[in-house]
């Protein structure tokens, strides 16, 4: 098949959509069929590159300069007379695509795509839609996220998130309308977002999915504890994904600190890049607590397969994961979970049985989870072989299976 991938987000960025979109493109290839991702070009310019096969559209971009684009590093706070300036606008802003009809057209033209995969709801993503639906070209919708995720970092007030969150919850559901089938990548997505409404298409829960043969238990070479400067005889609690406000980052080192009271041998290891990390490097250097705390940024491949294998515990105070995939990735490392009862996490981290979830927001609740975990041996090992257990209903590989699947039934479908 000749596949298209429309996202908003796409390697090397660092996020749950960018990483699927990439998995997804890369798996496609190796399965035989010609991929061609379209996205926001990360210079600004439009240019196409053929990157481990797959095709990639970059379109023209500019900057949206209040986010970061999740691949440069953040530079120091600025500081005037020895305040810290707060930080309004990024050097290296998100970059967003907003008016490329004309580029999505001369794309799909060239290509002539047999299917169409839209990832999320940007200009991109619409413009795709417009053309495949002017062309009639079936087109397969995965929605990532719901309302809560747009609207909870951003503080919006309690007497207007409601309205808002049902507003957004409409929007998706009235873009999903107009695809041929959807994707969510767990049931109790499906439930939240849908809310009693139903759509005149098949609707689906399909994992994100990871690669299990990257992600696995087992030994760590003494070269990785010394290129990250972590302690190779102390118990692991470690966190990996983005370290920005609204994956409270900050709540999970305020645990660990109330933990390590009680469980003094152990380390926390705190993985990944974003508008947090130099405040909490700061903070936790201003505590003195630069031999139990280790916030050592952006780890990539193969390292990071050999990062999760570090960890005894994978810890995480998130609200916002519809699906989490790096919580995926730390389970089949072998590693028992704490996560927040929010979203579809529970289909991860199921409580009692390869975990602890706690409540959003319960830092106590999160402490105790950490203390009982690292303190108990036998406890840890079973919840690790439940957590590699689990981690295989989300192999990659059924993922792809069941994508292609559905790519070859809107074909069929459109056909007849």
């Amino acid at each position: 098949m000749k596949i298209v991938i429309a996202t908003a987000v796409y390697y090397p960025q660092i996020n749950g959509v960018a990483v699927f979109s990439h998995n997804l493109a890369l798996g496609l290839v190796e399965r035989g069929h010609q991929v061609m991702v379209i996205c926001p070009s990360q210079t600004g310019k439009n240019h196409t590159e053929m990157i481990d096969g797959v095709k990639v559209i970059f379109l023209k971009s500019i900057q949206a300069k209040i986010y970061h684009d999740q691949i440069h590093p953040l530079p120091e706070k600025k500081k005037i007379a020895g305040i810290v300036i707060p930080r309004i606008i990024y050097k290296h802003g998100f970059r967003v695509s907003v008016f490329p009809y004309t580029e999505v057209k001369k794309a799909m033209e060239e290509f002539r795509p047999d299917v169409v995969h839209v990832q999320v709801s940007d200009p991109i993503g619409l413009s795709v839609v417009s053309y495949a639906r002017k062309h009639h070209i079936p087109v397969v919708t995965t929605e990532h996220n719901q309302p809560e995720v747009l609207t909870d970092p951003i503080k919006i007030p309690g007497v207007l998130k409601k309205p808002v969150n049902a507003l957004l919850s409409s929007y998706f559901r009235n873009r999903q309308s107009k695809s041929d089938f959807v994707t969510m990548p767990t049931e109790q997505s499906i439930h939240h977002l849908l809310d009693k409404h139903q759509l005149d298409v098949p609707v689906a829960a399909i994992s994100n999915g990871v690669d299990l043969s990257h992600f696995k238990p087992g030994e760590v070479s003494e070269a990785i504890y010394r290129k990250y400067g972590i302690s190779k005889d102390k118990k692991i609690a470690l966190y990996v994904g983005r370290v920005d406000p609204e994956k409270q980052v900050d709540l999970a080192i305020e645990a660990y600190k109330k933990a390590r009271i009680k469980v003094p041998n152990t380390e926390f290891v705190i993985v990944g890049d974003g508008v947090d990390r130099s405040k909490l490097q700061k903070k936790v250097k201003g505590e003195g607590l630069e031999d139990a705390i280790k916030v050592i940024g952006r780890v990539m491949p193969p390292d990071l397969y050999e990062i999760y294998k570090v960890g005894d515990v994978f810890v995480t105070a998130s609200e916002i994961e519809t699906q989490g995939i790096v919580l995926i990735e730390a389970a089949a490392s072998g590693l028992p979970l704490i996560a927040v009862n929010k979203g579809a996490v529970a289909e991860v981290c199921q409580n009692g049985k390869n975990g602890v979830l706690c409540e959003a927001g319960d830092v106590e609740g999160i402490s105790q989870a950490l203390v009982k975990i690292l303190s108990d041996d036998k406890l840890r090992k079973e919840y690790s072989k439940a957590s590699v257990k689990i981690a295989k209903e989300h192999d990659f590989e059924t993922t792809l299976d069941r994508f292609i699947n559905i790519y070859n039934h809107v074909i069929k479908e459109n056909d007849t």
